[in-house]
């Protein structure tokens, strides 16, 4: 049943790697088993540049998934309704995310509060019911299969709860069936019946199953990941060994792609880039060298280059090893006395935080503006 799934999105989806195409099919056959899990994956089909198949990607998952909602601009209170309404779950297809969480787009907190909390199958979304004073508070079940597509990225805390697909144009010699929706969406249904029949027969296989999950791959990973290998365990076959393939390479790619949060980056830019193996340095220098980071965000935050007060806002979140929050300390220098880091605060956070440093030795950073290289000395 899973190959016949596979088979009908290679017609008309070409995912970047074979591992995609594991991870999403059985995505497909975990939609149909919510109620025999503690959590569900979002899916999230993520590219830099419109034309990349997003869209079709989320569209074939429609024609597999049961009663898929299409959701662009839905509101929260609209999704939490339908989701505890009487019509049954619905799988939330949400395109066009970007809009909703795109840099121009605005927090949309309660959409992405009901995003978190339907990942979980405990997950709730609480509102005032009622006139006036009559109102009560109502718990409305959250708990559904979402899948997006969209430009750019997600909040962190939606991206650390999804399997994420990042896609890339089709290149020359990358074929695929043109997608016509009156015929194939037919053949889309038809092989949705048999795998939600297929869902059931094998359903004692999968309810409360947790499967060996592949080593280093723990905590919130762990959760997005066990539904797919419960139902790849369930299946048999090569299944088993090519979830497991596919969930340590996707896992790997987030983990090297998304660097965790922009705190995250930021730590470990501190670390790799501009501290590294420099006990400490003012924050005029470690400022100037953030901005030098070609490949980094600090020379352009949200529209302008990231300053001292926006440096000590986001450090101040993390502890040094006293679990104090880490500050700007005063650096004497030929120049007097200068606020500046210590790379001895900032340890603790390093270890917990970022990933393993690189195993090759960093090239030379170029000399410091004069102003720098005295304020280190």
């Amino acid at each position: 049943m899973l190959d016949q799934v596979e088979a009908f999105h290679r017609r008309f989806n070409v995912f970047p790697t074979e591992a995609a195409y594991v991870a999403v099919t059985l995505w497909d056959a975990h939609a149909h088993l919510l109620d025999c899990f503690d959590s569900t994956p979002r899916l999230a089909f993520l590219s830099p540049e419109p034309g990349s198949g997003k869209s079709r990607a989320l569209e074939i998952v429609e024609t597999l998934t049961p009663r898929p909602m299409v959701a662009v601009n839905a509101t929260a209170a609209a999704l939490f309704r339908a989701v505890s309404g009487s019509n049954g779950r619905p799988t939330i297809l949400f395109d066009e995310i970007d809009t909703v969480f795109g840099p121009k787009a605005g927090d949309n907190e309660e959409l992405r509060g009901f995003l978190n909390a339907g990942h979980r199958r405990s997950g709730v979304t609480y509102r005032c019911i009622g006139d006036g004073g009559n109102q009560t508070v109502q718990a409305f079940p959250s708990y559904c299969a979402v899948a997006v597509a969209g430009l750019g990225s997600l909040p962190d805390t939606i991206l650390s709860r999804s399997i994420v697909i990042r896609m890339r144009r089709r290149a020359r010699n990358e074929r695929v069936e043109p997608y016509r929706q009156r015929i194939h969406e037919k053949q889309g249904h038809a092989l949705r019946d048999r795998l939600a029949a297929w869902a059931e027969a094998i359903k004692h296989l999968v309810d409360g199953v947790f499967p060996e999950m592949p080593a280093d791959v723990t905590d919130r990973p762990a959760d997005v990941w066990e539904p797919l290998l419960a139902v790849a365990d369930a299946a048999g076959g090569d299944w088993p060994a090519r979830a497991r393939a596919a969930c340590v390479e996707l896992v790997a790619a987030t983990k090297q792609d998304d660097r965790g949060s922009l705190g995250i980056r930021l730590l470990t830019d501190l670390r790799d880039q501009v501290l590294n193996g420099i006990d400490r340095l003012p924050t005029v220098a470690i400022l100037e060298r953030l901005h030098s980071l070609d490949d980094a965000p600090w020379g352009d935050l949200l529209g302008r280059p990231l300053d001292a007060r926006g440096l000590a806002r986001m450090l101040r979140e993390y502890m040094t090893s006293d679990n104090t929050p880490v500050t700007a300390r005063n650096i004497k220098s030929g120049a007097g006395v200068l606020k500046g880091y210590y790379a001895a605060d900032l340890t603790d956070a390093w270890a917990r935080y970022c990933p393993p440093p690189p195993e090759t030795p960093l090239l030379p950073l170029p000399p410091l503006p004069a102003s720098s290289e005295a304020c280190e000395r």
